[in-house]
């Protein structure tokens, strides 16, 4: 089985490779706005689409007119084509809002290439890549020789840093691993980000929340300045810091607890929350956020796909807080603030931990299907 693999380092260009980097930042995004203004214009009159094959070839002739197109990677442009073909692709199929044109005022840059002819590859501590020759990286973890190397994005992130993202292709038979039993039920906490079937509780640091004031203060200094002057963009770089250093903290501290999880169990049972509905319903929106849930359970999927494990979703209709563990008795009200839940058996236990014992039942069902 083929899988992709991505591959993220910091890189340091010289003052050259800067100059072309931003050129081609600048080249891709002229092409996108472009040909997303021709497949605009052509639909209002004369009701037509186009394909990326045709504008392919409208982008070579063009080259031949704008001479400073030539002067950048050549793939980067076929790719900003490709991107604004996916774009339609995926607003026609819903999965997306409509196109929109690119500004030079985005918050990320990016530009992506393919590796043709081993154009990319790495050359001791440096990466070989195409037109800019020889860059600066910092290795943090080496890329297995098994991995072959498809595509490479370099971005700027809003603090100013440079990355580029190594895509990768290697062949791996996946085994599934029976679940025996082993498996966990995950409630979700707004405080604690979820109490397991175990009485395991994550103990989230909600980095947001640690920074807010720093942010609030730094956020009141930019809005107190004159946008665009040299001090609003060096303010501008401080408030991108603190948002990147939460975003980076919350990154770390759930890759190592999905990964601490799922090399541990077999299964893992979660419920199927509807996370944007529940945040708006309670007014908790800055909590639900700062607990990345959807992020977590992103990286349990993929992780477990990989050792051949499995993530099993209850329906989230499933009355977990309200059930009884010991005797299935269902409760009519239970209110938010009961965080004891009692039942008529005798049974009284911490109400996020019967939820995640009803929830690690109802995935083992699941598995028996």
């Amino acid at each position: 089985m083929k899988i992709n693999k991505a591959f993220k380092y910091r890189i340091y260009p010289n003052k050259e490779q800067l100059t072309l980097i931003h050129k081609t930042f600048g080249c891709t995004r002229f092409v996108f706005n472009r040909f997303l203004n021709q497949r605009i214009e052509l639909y209002k009159n004369e009701e037509k689409s186009t394909t990326y094959v045709n504008q392919a070839k409208e982008l070579t002739a063009l080259k031949k007119d704008l001479t400073w197109l030539k002067e950048v990677d050549s793939v980067s442009l076929q790719s900003a084509l490709r991107n604004l073909d996916t774009a339609f692709k995926n607003f026609f199929q819903k999965r997306a809002k409509y196109p929109r044109f690119k500004s030079k005022r985005n918050n990320i840059k990016s530009y992506t290439t393919k590796n043709t002819n081993n154009s990319i590859r790495i050359e001791g501590s440096m990466l070989k890549f195409p037109k800019l020759g020889l860059l600066k990286t910092k290795f943090h973890r080496e890329i297995p020789r098994n991995h072959k190397i498809l595509s490479a994005t370099i971005s700027q992130v809003p603090t100013g840093a440079y990355f580029v993202s190594i895509t990768t292709e290697f062949e791996k038979e996946i085994i599934q691993v029976p679940s025996n039993g082993n498996i966990v039920g995950l409630d979700f906490s707004m405080k604690e980000l979820f109490v397991s079937s175990e009485n395991q509780r994550a103990k989230y640091p909600r980095f947001f929340r640690m920074l807010e004031a720093k942010l609030i203060k730094a956020q009141r200094k930019l809005s107190r300045m004159v946008r665009f002057s040299n001090n609003w963009y060096k303010q501008k770089t401080k408030v991108a810091r603190i948002h990147y250093k939460i975003k980076n903290s919350r990154s770390d501290f759930l890759h190592k607890l999905s990964t601490q999880l799922v090399n541990k169990y077999n299964a893992i049972a979660i419920e199927d929350l509807n996370m944007k509905g529940m945040s708006q319903a309670l007014k908790f929106g800055k909590s639900v956020s700062d607990n990345g849930w959807g992020m977590f359970i992103a990286m349990l999927k993929y992780k477990a796909e990989l050792r051949g494990k499995q993530l099993v979703k209850i329906d989230r209709f499933y009355p977990s807080s309200k059930t009884c563990s010991i005797c299935g008795a269902v409760k009519k009200d239970l209110k938010l603030s009961e965080r004891v839940y009692t039942c008529e058996c005798g049974n009284s236990i911490d109400r996020d931990l019967n939820a995640s014992i009803n929830i690690k039942n109802q995935g083992k069902l699941l598995l028996q299907y």
